[in-house]
């Protein structure tokens, strides 16, 4: 169970580190974009389109890793006192009841949601938006994916302390 945990988590990872990346980027054409409309008085709408993008990536793309690293919102009332056993539970029932049907029902949409686009060769709607709108959609697709993926590994490590002699 624990090299499931540790292959799961390395994936984490990994994905947070391109969306450290991704959030570079962005940063870059947000920039450009800003001088762009003050300096010359012009904007592109693919460039605002790609900035829409890499906030996807970085925010869909980065959930799983602040997962990883407990670094998401809690409300931490009661779980900051808890023992460590006692949090293990807390978050075993909470994934296993809220996270893990809430991300497979997400997987399911979005991927019906992408499969559409993807089919019908959706554009952006915007004149000289970009051409290719189901890539949003399946970077939607993949954070959830990943999000899930985080969410089982966390119930694993989960259980992994519940089963501790601790």
């Amino acid at each position: 169970m624990q090299k499931t945990v540790t292959f799961l988590e390395a994936i984490s990872e990994q994905v947070g580190k391109y969306s450290a990346w991704a959030t570079s980027l962005m940063v870059w054409l947000i920039c450009i974009d800003v001088l762009m409309r003050y300096l010359f008085n012009f904007t592109l709408i693919w460039i605002v389109e790609l900035e829409i993008y890499f906030f996807a990536l970085t925010f869909l793309f980065g959930g799983a890793y602040a997962f990883k690293h407990d670094k998401h919102v809690r409300v931490d009332l009661f779980y900051a006192n808890y023992s460590k056993k006692g949090k293990a539970w807390v978050n075993l029932i909470g994934g296993l009841l809220f996270l893990v049907p809430w991300c497979v029902v997400s997987v399911i949409v979005c991927w019906r949601y992408f499969t559409f686009s993807w089919t019908w060769g959706e554009t952006s709607a915007q004149p000289g938006g970009l051409p290719a709108v189901y890539v949003l959609k399946f970077i939607l697709f993949m954070g959830f994916v990943f999000l899930l993926l985080q969410g089982i590994a966390s119930i694993l490590k989960s259980v992994l302390i519940i089963k501790s002699e601790e």
